[in-house]
């Protein structure tokens, strides 16, 4: 009988204690292994992880427009998308005209200019995207910002994928691909350095250069595009290559609406903590310069509500 009651008790005992907090996952979809989306989400994820109750990961995507889709029909808690990709996906327009709005992405913070790069073999005659024409050149894969990207800036210089020898593949293999000499270019648009640029212009020192993206061509897709801004990639940048001209983006951390408010506070308060600078700083160039006064420039899309508290609370929102 005296088991018995023990037994009871204990039951009762165990039932009226508190539950353990329950471990909270969040991932964020970044792009391809060598670009700048992948260290830069891993930064993200170790800074603002807060073990053993809330763990952030980072994992691998196609990218910007992939990362969009996975957050709306919730694959992934959040993702890194370029400033353009999300502003045509919430409102339905540009890359997103054909399949329509996707009006849940929420913005946790914006982090850093995405610049486009244009890397060319010396001795292919790529001088621009005036001299594209009947070039060899890989403009990213489906489903990349990079590819909708390079879509605008060849239409604003009156060309489009048709009037070259257009590829699809990923920064890594493309630059593969040119230092190989089987493509005369490609184009990537990310934080630099970029992994796979740095690797292929160590290796081909002296053969690869960055050709500028300006011009006439750039006054019009600025024009047309506010996202757009000027950029200057600087000199030494990458293994002997100069100073190039060209035009950027900013990068975003997104989610989506239905994410509870209160996880997104706190995330968003470790992001920006002391604990979370130190992890920052020691990571990828870019990583470093995700900063809480550029926070909220350059957004295309609503503050997620959780997010906005901090920020409020934090006096960068009025």
């Amino acid at each position: 009988m005296r088991g018995l009651i023990g037994l009871v008790t204990g039951l009762l005992l165990a039932a009226a204690a508190p539950a353990a907090a329950e471990t909270q996952y969040f991932r964020i979809a970044t792009a391809g292994e060598t670009g700048t989306y992948f260290p830069v989400g891993h930064a993200l994820a170790a800074a603002a992880s807060r073990p053993p109750d809330l763990v952030v990961s980072a994992i691998a995507s196609n990218g910007s427009v992939a990362n969009v889709e996975a957050i709306s029909n919730g694959t992934v808690e959040s993702g890194l998308v370029q400033a353009d990709v999300a502003h045509w996906a919430i409102t339905g327009t540009g890359a997103y005209d054909a399949r329509g709005p996707r009006p849940g992405l929420r913005a946790i913070a914006a982090l850093y200019p995405e610049t486009v790069h244009l890397v060319v073999r010396r001795d292919s005659g790529i001088t621009g995207i005036d001299t594209l024409r009947g070039k060899h050149v890989s403009i990213d894969e489906p489903g990349s910002g990079t590819l909708a990207d390079v879509r605008l800036i060849l239409d604003a210089h009156g060309f489009n994928e048709r009037d070259f020898v257009a590829e699809y593949y990923k920064p890594d293999l493309a630059a593969q691909l040119v230092g190989d000499g089987q493509l005369d270019g490609f184009f990537f648009v990310g934080g630099f350095p970029s992994e796979a640029i740095a690797m292929l212009a160590g290796r081909k020192l002296g053969e690869i250069a960055l050709a500028p993206i300006a011009g006439p061509g750039v006054n019009r897709l600025l024009a047309d595009n506010a996202f757009f801004t000027p950029a200057r990639i600087p000199v030494n940048t990458y293994p002997r290559l100069d100073a190039v001209e060209t035009v950027a983006v900013r990068a975003l951390w997104l989610t989506g609406e239905d994410q509870p408010a209160e996880l997104i506070e706190r995330l968003t308060e470790a992001l920006w903590s002391d604990q979370a600078r130190a992890v920052l700083d020691a990571g990828h160039a870019q990583a470093r310069a995700i900063r809480p006064e550029t926070a909220l420039l350059g957004l295309t899309v609503p503050l997620h509500p959780g997010a906005e508290a901090f920020y409020r609370k934090a006096g960068l929102i009025k």
